[in-house]
């Protein structure tokens, strides 16, 4: 198990379980997976020889990466050396890496925006030069990082060295890249998460992704499902879907997705991570769809078949993701009677007197809020107001 955070502690509770013996390597000392972890390490998940120096000292049959952009590849490298179940390497590189998986969109006929690839260190004359065959508004971000950190939006030329240093300060490459803005003819981002079995999508987690701000935020505060797409919009995206896993040769585990559809109904890939999704998403979709998709990555990754057989979701779900915009120490969370009649599971990641930072990205969350609606129109209502109806208390 590639991560012990608190968003991956279900996972390997599940592999408990199951019966299996679970090995945690997590760098971090305070690591809230080792106290359930049979073994933990206390290595980056990152450091290929690392792992595979472990795995093969534990004798291990799978490896996964919970959730976890920066695990995945290391976990396919070393379960690759091992012959060890696991989608492609290779694949699993261009997934984990923007400029590279932009490539592979371009290469194999998919919609691609303009883009442009730069070092944080290059001289800013040069890099606006780089730019300029891409028409504003632009994204820059760093090419590999996750859930929107580093990302900024620029309408033009103006705050270029500031989204420069953003973006610098969440990348580990020290890669960034500018794409053009795609102009939406669906309002929401489509995020949520796919799983593959024998190469095959066998569930369609498509939800709508919720932004702050009317949307404008680019960073993700939960999902809901279903997501408003109309029939060809959604044909569209899953006939999408099952071609670039086609293509990547993916065979079997959960990809986190986030993809927008454009004014001819057209879907772009932002992106598609190989791996599940975070702000516990298996989850919020395991409760809609009747099934449990933590089991079914940990059988994906011990080279088990997961039989997922998905029902259609009774109801509406919706997920939020508890954050605050004031630094300042935890003191709770008051729930609206409002809004609490619908909230059916709460996962507090902080206790009371502990440090809360700004939310300037998904590492500062403060939890999760799962909510199930009895219909649209309510789900819809509410929305816009979670931020009112929830009050983050702090001291």
């Amino acid at each position: 198990m590639l991560g012990g955070s608190a968003q991956q502690v279900p996972a390997i509770e599940s592999a408990k379980d199951m019966g299996y013996r679970t090995v945690l390597i997590d760098y971090l000392p305070d690591n809230p997976g080792q106290h359930v972890a049979d073994v933990w390490y206390q290595e980056s998940t990152t450091d290929i020889e690392a792992v595979y120096r472990i795995a093969i000292k534990e004798k291990v049959s799978g490896i996964i990466a919970y959730a976890s952009d920066p695990a995945a590849l290391p976990a396919a490298i070393v379960a690759e050396r091992l012959g060890l179940p696991t989608n492609p390497a290779k694949a699993v590189e261009i997934l984990g890496v923007k400029h590279r998986f932009r490539e592979f969109l371009k290469t194999n006929g998919f919609p691609c925006p303009k883009t442009f690839t730069f070092s944080p260190d290059s001289e800013i004359a040069d890099i606006i030069y780089g730019l300029r065959n891409l028409n504003f508004p632009i994204v820059i971000k760093p090419t590999d990082s996750s859930g929107s950190k580093g990302v900024s939006f620029l309408s033009n030329e103006d705050g270029i060295e500031q989204a420069i240093s953003h973006a610098d300060m969440y990348s580990r490459n020290k890669i960034l890249i500018a794409e053009e803005f795609i102009e939406r003819g669906f309002p929401d981002v489509i995020g949520g998460d796919i799983f593959v079995e024998d190469g095959k999508i066998t569930l369609y987690g498509d939800m709508a992704a919720l932004r702050e701000d009317e949307g404008r935020s680019l960073i993700p505060v939960g999902e809901k499902l279903p997501n408003g797409l109309n029939e060809k919009q959604r044909t569209a995206l899953r006939n999408e879907l099952q071609h670039i896993v086609s293509a990547l040769g993916i065979i079997n585990g959960e990809l986190n997705i986030e993809l927008l559809i454009d004014k001819d109904d057209i879907p772009h890939f932002l992106e598609l991570g190989p791996r599940a999704g975070g702000n516990m998403i298996p989850i919020q979709l395991s409760d809609a769809y009747g099934i449990d998709l933590i089991r079914a990555n940990i059988s994906s990754a011990m080279g088990e078949k997961a039989n997922l057989n998905p029902c259609e979701p009774s109801g509406c779900y919706m997920t939020y993701v508890l954050h605050s915009h004031k630094a300042g120490y935890f003191d709770g969370i008051n729930i609206s009677d409002q809004l609490r009649q619908y909230v059916y599971r709460e996962v507090i990641y902080k206790r009371p007197g502990e440090e809360v930072e700004i939310f300037d990205g998904a590492g500062k969350a403060l939890g999760i809020l799962f909510m199930r609606f009895p219909n649209n129109e309510t789900m819809n209502a509410l929305q816009p107001c979670l931020e009112e109806l929830i009050d983050i208390r702090l001291r």
